[in-house]
């Protein structure tokens, strides 16, 4: 019989975590995933992505002057999440 309360013991204490699991709000699920994951990826463009950015600064400056527009330049040193 005591081996029985032993067995028995640690299911009936990881009872009310296991219900308490199931009834949290918070808990990421499938069809909750889903729905954020819909939310996050639906977001209009943010405005500096309409900006025609360029990595070669000549390719860049051949086109500003062809256009007759100015050439804005953005440097920067170090580590780009300032890990440094």
């Amino acid at each position: 019989m005591r081996h029985l309360a032993l067995a028995i013991l640690p299911a009936l204490a990881l009872a009310p975590s296991v219900r308490a699991q199931e009834a949290d709000p918070l808990r990421l699920d499938e069809k909750r995933f889903a729905t954020l994951h819909a939310q996050l990826c639906a977001a209009s463009p943010e405005t500096w992505e309409s900006v025609p950015w360029r990595i070669d600064l000549l390719a860049a400056q051949g086109e500003a002057a062809a256009a007759k527009k100015l050439l804005f330049v953005w440097a920067m040193d170090g580590h780009p999440l300032a890990c440094t």
